[in-house]
């Protein structure tokens, strides 16, 4: 597990982040890619969200977008100041941009994505110099459960590409 500068890894980081993993088995049963994300305030859960473009049909659901979304509903304001998002795969630019925007002030991630990844990976724009705000970053949080269930997602799909009638 990596960590960013002197952010220690919270003691229930990984409590969290199985809540978004049960979150990314929730788009995983839609049929969407197994992403979850569950935005923690003062030891609760105040909002979740999983992958639901396929099933919106709208490119901007992503989980932390959804979660994102239903955060500032639950709280009744934009600025998701001390929150935590948690989130099971590297969040890609988009998100990272509301992220930012938002002023949440600490994510955490399980898996990184070196294709897509804005979050350390592919570029930083939750951490960019130039921007009026950043995020406390802790990664790696049960990567290797998440990572498995991402592979295996897109694995089964290759297979039924390859293979229809199974």
């Amino acid at each position: 597990m990596s960590e960013d500068v002197a952010e220690a890894p919270q003691a229930d980081d990984e409590r969290w982040m199985r809540r978004a993993l049960e979150e990314a088995r929730a788009a995983e049963a839609l049929g969407e890619v197994p992403v979850g994300a569950v935005i923690v305030r003062g030891g609760e859960i105040i909002a979740t969200g999983h992958n639901l473009t396929h099933t919106e049909q709208d490119p901007t659901t992503h989980a932390e977008m959804v979660a994102i979304r239903n955060a500032a509903r639950a709280i009744g304001h934009w600025r998701l100041l001390d929150c935590t998002l948690y989130v099971t795969l590297e969040p890609c630019a988009m998100c990272s941009g509301a992220i930012v925007l938002a002023r949440i002030p600490r994510l955490v991630y399980a898996a990184a994505d070196p294709k897509a990844g804005m979050s350390g990976s592919v570029g930083d724009l939750v951490r960019h110099p130039r921007l009026n705000h950043r995020v406390h970053l802790t990664t790696g949080v049960l990567a290797d459960e998440a990572g498995d269930m991402l592979r295996a997602f897109f694995r089964a799909r290759r297979r039924s590409k390859v293979n229809p009638q199974d």
